[in-house]
């Protein structure tokens, strides 16, 4: 089983999004790329942490491939947008992908540059180390499957 971390506005849709992919394990909601090993959400909306809302999945890479879920990554969102997905404003809603090894960032780059030819050079998504990850609290956590039910 692998990790991968990706932020791609609020964290509630792309959880939903990705949670009955195939080779999907599991999902969790958190917040990563900060300064601190530990925060919350008002501080993370409050803009200072430097966090962004992201999405954890836990993939079984015999089903699915972390090129598959980068793929679908940049069809789930608007690539193009800095520091903002549709309704939502602010740093903590940047497009990103944070990896865990030296593989996933070469794998990473690769397809953020193939996809970046096809956007005419527009992307905004950063690569980064994964770092200061805090899971989001419960309430966040399958926050739309909760909703619907």
């Amino acid at each position: 089983m692998k990790k991968c971390t990706l932020a791609l506005g609020c964290f509630w849709k792309p959880e939903e999004n990705f949670k009955n992919k195939p080779g999907i394990i599991e999902t969790e909601v958190g917040y990563a790329g900060g300064n601190n090993p530990n925060t919350t959400y008002e501080e993370v909306c409050a803009g200072d942490t430097g966090h962004a809302e992201v999405v954890r999945l836990s993939f079984d890479e015999k089903v699915t491939s972390y090129k598959k879920i980068l793929d679908l990554f940049f069809k789930m969102h608007d690539p193009t947008q800095k520091d903002m997905q549709f309704p939502d404003v602010g740093t903590q809603y940047r497009s990103e992908i944070f990896y865990e090894d030296e593989e996933q960032k070469k794998e990473a780059e690769e397809v953020l540059s193939e996809t970046n030819k096809l956007l005419n050079g527009k992307i905004k998504t950063n690569i980064s180390k994964f770092k200061n990850y805090c899971k989001a609290e419960d309430y966040h956590q399958k926050y739309i499957e909760k909703k619907n039910r």
